[in-house]
């Protein structure tokens, strides 16, 4: 899977020095560091907590801050030092709520999981208009062109939360956030092998969730290779939906005429 190490901008002032020594480790996550003291020039904070201000704790504010950079600039924006800066608080004050980059990036990344499912969700429940043989095969697709916009349209996000050694390093449990999502799209593989009507059926059981890592894996695919521009000129055009009509198609099998 496609993964994006944090960028890491220069830095000016005389905490740069005891804060990174030389930008980035080589994961591209920043080195732990302390503040030895001091505040910001506009200072918000001194002791790690908001001294100022609506919004909630010091720490949501910074993971705010975190969401706002990936999706106006990308993940190579997520340093702590330009986290910091852009909430408003001394270098040092993520080390207070987040000891590591990873614990910082992850919970940004936990957003964005919370976000899609709950996009996800919603979609489907407003999509479930009937009861008939289409009815779960429809919120599937429906289910399929929010996990596809959600990619399309908050990339920078949709890299972090797959990145894969914030997934690797099991930080705030970021891969088994992923799990109701994934447990929605085996939901409704199951419901649609129930309704099948075509010849045989098709499987039910446990062997649904086989047929939802399938399609997921296929889903994921399509989101990275139309993200970077590959498979629309492969294909000739820039329309989506015959793709996830395909990729449906390919794991469940063409609709019954």
């Amino acid at each position: 899977m496609q993964t994006e190490s944090a960028g890491m901008p220069g830095a000016d002032d005389s905490a740069a020095g005891s804060l990174e020594r030389d930008g980035t480790e080589r994961d591209g996550t920043e080195r732990d560091g302390t503040e030895t003291g001091g505040t910001e020039t506009g200072g918000t904070e001194t002791d790690g907590t908001e001294t100022g201000g609506v919004g909630g704790s010091l720490r949501d504010r910074l993971v705010d801050t975190g969401v706002a950079l990936v999706d106006a600039r990308g993940a190579g924006a997520l340093s702590l030092r330009e986290i910091a800066r852009a909430a408003g608080v001394s270098h040092g004050a993520p080390r207070r709520y987040f000891p590591t980059h990873l614990e910082l990036l992850s919970a940004i990344a936990r957003r964005g999981f919370a976000d899609l499912g709950a996009r996800a969700a919603e979609a489907v429940r407003d999509g479930d208009g009937g009861s008939g043989p289409g009815s779960a095969r429809a919120r599937l697709a429906t289910l399929a062109r929010v996990y596809l916009g959600f990619a399309a349209d908050h990339r920078g996000m949709y890299e972090l939360m797959f990145r894969h050694d914030l997934l690797e390093s099991g930080t705030l449990g970021l891969r088994e956030t992923s799990l109701p999502l994934f447990r929605m799209l085996t939901e409704l593989v199951a419901a649609v092998h129930q309704d099948a009507t075509r010849p045989g059926g098709g499987p039910a059981g446990g062997e649904s969730a086989v047929v939802a890592g399938a399609l997921w894996a296929n889903l994921h695919g399509v989101a990275q290779l139309w993200g970077w521009g590959s498979l629309p000129l492969a294909v000739g055009h820039d329309a989506i939906e015959p793709l996830i009509i395909r990729v449906l198609d390919a794991h469940l099998g063409p609709v019954a005429s």
